[in-house]
């Protein structure tokens, strides 16, 4: 004959503070199916739970001592299951290296007799930024990255324009031509993506000055209008370069930053050059990309 308890599940709950409220809902689940004969079908019916589930339960807990119910206080939505200690060390580390995240406090952590993984740390710090008490730095801004810049006229490339004639998208770049030591030429390449014609030019500077002469240079090489124009972000495609492009009505595109696969026409004609007359020459030429 099997002992069943018939004390309240509250009361029985009590005696154990460990175990969160939601164990009151399995202890519940099992009385019901002690009650209806062990029948588990109606007992999964009543409390929506998969027959899965339930014998899962059954197999793990014992309901002869319920201290032995691994109800997890954080699985249950208790309190949380870190100390207060760990909490102010955290705290103090945090405000000794802002920048630091859990992964780096964690060893420093465990340098200090902490037993505690990186996703409880980071679950401290989500804590202490809720609350309030975790301050993030103020930055200075004496990063060397450069930050990005307002265009006033430029714009990035529309997703839904398309090149169809010649003269719709010209791809503008410079590189490096190291002729002597010492001597540094910048060498302009323009490249129509529609006819796949290249226009060059080369100056002893790369200003927006000469950038945007060097849209003189396509108005007299290209036997077609160049109605817009794509460049990456650096300098010489800025300022007086760019009000030439809107003086003129040519649209500029401007590329992200390090994406070389975003102006494939014109890296595949830079590499044409390249290959096919600096490294071929009796000259000391060079290219520096």
């Amino acid at each position: 004959m099997s002992v069943y308890y018939t004390t309240p599940v509250d009361k029985r709950l009590a005696n154990i503070p460990k175990l969160c409220k939601k164990a009151g809902q399995r202890l519940k689940c099992f009385d019901y199916y002690n009650a209806h004969n062990d029948n588990a079908r109606p007992t999964c019916r009543h409390f929506d739970i998969s027959p899965q589930t339930f014998y899962r339960w059954k197999e793990r807990y014992n309901l002869q001592h319920l201290e032995s119910l691994p109800f997890p206080a954080q699985a249950c939505g208790g309190q949380a299951s870190y100390s207060v200690e760990l909490v102010k060390a955290v705290l103090e580390l945090r405000e000794q290296y802002p920048r630091w995240g859990k992964d780096k406090l964690v060893i420093l952590l465990q340098h200090q007799g902490f037993d505690s993984s990186a996703s409880m740390i980071g679950r401290v710090l989500r804590k202490l930024r809720e609350q309030g008490l975790l301050r993030e730095p103020i930055a200075n801004h004496i990063s060397a990255r450069k930050r990005q810049r307002q265009c006033p006229y430029a714009v990035g490339k529309p997703k839904g324009y398309q090149a169809k004639e010649p003269g719709d998208i010209v791809e503008i770049d410079t590189m490096d031509a190291r002729l002597l030591p010492g001597i540094i030429l910048k060498h302009f390449t323009a490249r129509d993506i529609v006819s796949r014609q290249d226009s060059l030019g080369a100056h002893t500077r790369a200003t927006s000055h000469t950038a945007f002469s060097f849209i003189d240079t396509l108005r007299r090489r290209m036997p077609f209008p160049t109605k817009s124009i794509q460049v990456d972000g650096r300098s010489e495609f800025q300022d007086a370069f760019e009000r030439e492009c809107q003086r003129r009505g040519i649209k500029p595109f401007f590329l992200p930053a390090c994406a070389p696969k975003l102006k494939g026409h014109l890296e595949r004609a830079q590499r044409a050059h390249t290959e096919g007359f600096y490294e071929v020459t009796d000259s000391n030429f060079g290219v520096l990309n």
